[in-house]
């Protein structure tokens, strides 16, 4: 009995605390608000287009169109080539006169009462007070909350227990969310070989081995993803066990297992931050070669300390930290000559260049 009439209490609050309002209500104040904070600066424009168009006083744009249009009217007999310029001018004329009647009635309508913006901030301070109160993340929710609310209170003068009514509801949002866990795993399932066996292709390009790599689905308590959670699994060395990823493989190896994740999964743009950690030689060639395969469908943007890796690039950036108070980053665009200079210079410099070109 006290659980049923907690649960009355707290639906009766929720729906009389939100009377009166209605969606859209938010977006409305909203508005008014940034109206009203404004309305001197929407004044003085407004008043000076006017001025400028249709004055009280002395001539505006549109009087000064007509002024034109009666001059040229007298001389269209004469000269029919006018006839198009006057009919513009008319025209200019008119929607001049619309123009300026519509500042005139904006202006009356602007509100200069501060009273005025001080309850609609009241409004909008409320909703939020509501929507906090009541654990709502949008207005939207707070009145479907307030709406339910009302069909259980309804039910409940109809004698239907609350507190039953709203253990059945629960019990009907674990089912629908446990059977849309199942769909999700069923559907992670048919999609995890798939993935290992297309992961495993790049590594083994990528000179990790035979490429063996695995993803293993475990349970896990239900969330917004889901009731299990996708595991990366891998053998580096042959008679070794799979292990996960992030305590088996070393550096290199996690910059190679994320190049080929991304080959496989990746999305439009690619962004790769030291990428070349713990490679070089081959592998980085290897590595390179993906990355250029990488950018025909997709935009891919590399920080690189190797050579392989930048000579690749369609386009190249210096990124240097300039010392100072506060030190800064300076980014800059080469040209085909500081490209040469700086792959040079990541190669070890001319005088090592011309040492190996000697020897």
């Amino acid at each position: 009995a006290d659980a049923a009439s907690t649960r009355l209490a707290e639906l009766q609050a929720l729906v009389e605390d939100t009377h009166g309002l209605a969606p859209g209500d938010d977006t409305v104040l909203k508005a008014q608000r940034e109206r009203l904070r404004h309305v001197a600066e929407l004044e003085e424009a407004a008043a000076d287009a006017t001025e400028a168009i249709a004055p009280e006083e002395g001539d505006g744009a549109a009087s000064l169109a007509a002024r034109a249009e009666r001059a040229l009217a007298p001389l269209e007999r004469i000269a029919p080539e006018l006839g198009a310029a006057a009919a513009e001018l008319r025209d200019v004329t008119i929607r001049l006169g619309e123009v300026g009647s519509d500042l005139h009635a904006f202006l009356a309508s602007l509100e200069a009462d501060p009273g005025r913006l001080d309850d609609v901030e009241g409004q909008l301070s409320r909703i939020a007070d509501l929507q906090r109160r009541f654990d709502c993340s949008s207005f939207d929710e707070l009145l479907e909350r307030a709406a339910g609310a009302q069909r259980e209170l309804d039910e409940a003068a109809a004698g239907h227990d609350p507190v039953t009514a709203a253990a059945e509801a629960v019990s009907a949002a674990e089912a629908r969310a446990g059977a849309l866990a199942e769909e999700l795993r069923a559907v992670r399932r048919g999609h995890a070989r798939p993935l290992a066996e297309a992961v495993a292709g790049e590594l083994k390009g990528l000179g990790m081995g035979e490429g063996e790599f695995l993803v293993e689905l475990r349970e896990r308590e239900p969330g917004p993803t889901g009731a299990d959670e996708a595991v990366f699994l891998i053998r580096p060395n042959q008679g070794l066990p799979f292990g996960p990823v992030a305590e088996t493989a070393s550096g290199g190896e996690l910059s190679r297992i994320a190049l080929a994740l991304a080959a496989v999964a990746g999305g439009e743009t690619l962004v790769f931050d030291e990428i070349d950690a713990g490679i070089g030689g081959v592998t980085a060639h290897a590595v390179a070669s993906t990355l250029q395969r990488l950018a025909e469908r997709a935009q891919v943007l590399t920080i690189t300390h190797l050579p392989q890796i930048a000579s690749v690039a369609e386009r190249h950036f210096r990124v240097e930290k300039i010392p100072g108070d506060p030190t800064h980053t300076r980014i800059e665009e080469l040209d085909d000559l500081l490209r040469r200079e700086e792959l040079e210079r990541m190669l070890g410099g001319q005088e090592f260049i011309s040492s190996f070109a000697e020897g």
